[in-house]
């Protein structure tokens, strides 16, 4: 691929290692529905849908808008106070979005994250203003990961043709999803194996941000 002109981040597992705290939530609230999940179905197989497509999965049935929203504020007032105090950016991150914008590489985020939890983990991490972009799950229509609609949506508040973003995903739905979408991806080991990432479709893996693979670091730095 040419040289990246923008570098678009899933935000769960990808900017943050924070994806056992999401697990924990959603499990309680299984357990409380008497639904049966494990903490696979949620970190894993589930990891980038939209809360209601996972309800759905949970119930049975799809749930009425108001259910929804009563379920996952539930859900996600028990992962912000259990997270809240201990957000931590992946190890090199904040070097790393620094080399990239030396670089000229514009920075975006693509997370299938509600608001209150995107702007909880960009406050704590003094990332508020570095992103360009930070395309969410709102708005008719769209639809969570694997189904490219978020990546999409960056890269055209972007202005930018999706190829020529390359995306940073730790989930395999996330991964898809970038590919779907026409970009490149780089597998963040936080969450997922290299196999399952590469079978994915991860062009490029790495382990954090600290060190980057001799040909990922050539296309981005040169």
């Amino acid at each position: 691929m040419d040289r990246p002109r923008a570098a678009v981040f899933d935000l769960d597992g990808t900017l943050v290692d924070n994806m056992r705290y999401h697990g924990d939530a959603w499990l309680a609230l299984a357990r409380r529905l008497g639904a049966s999940a494990t903490r696979e179905d949620f970190e894993r197989r589930w990891s980038g849908k939209k809360a209601d497509e996972i309800f759905g999965f949970l119930l049975g049935r799809r749930p009425s808008a108001e259910e929804t929203a009563r379920l996952e504020d539930e859900k996600e007032r028990a992962y912000r106070a259990a997270y809240r105090p201990l957000v931590a950016p992946t190890p090199g991150l904040l070097p790393f979005l620094d080399r990239l914008q030396a670089a000229g590489i514009r920075l975006a985020v693509a997370t299938a994250a509600p608001r209150e939890n995107r702007e909880m983990v960009l406050s704590a991490l003094g990332l508020a203003s570095r992103f360009e972009v930070v395309a969410g799950p709102e708005g008719a229509g769209i639809r969570g990961k694997p189904a490219p609609d978020i990546y999409l949506l960056a890269s055209h508040a972007l202005d930018l043709p999706p190829a020529s973003c390359l995306a940073f995903e730790d989930a395999v739905n996330g991964v898809l999803s970038a590919r779907a979408a026409g970009l490149e991806a780089v597998g963040v080991l936080t969450s997922a194996s290299e196999a399952e990432l590469s079978e994915a479709g991860a062009r490029f893996l790495v382990r954090d941000f600290t060190a980057l693979p001799a040909e990922l670091e050539r296309l981005l730095f040169g």
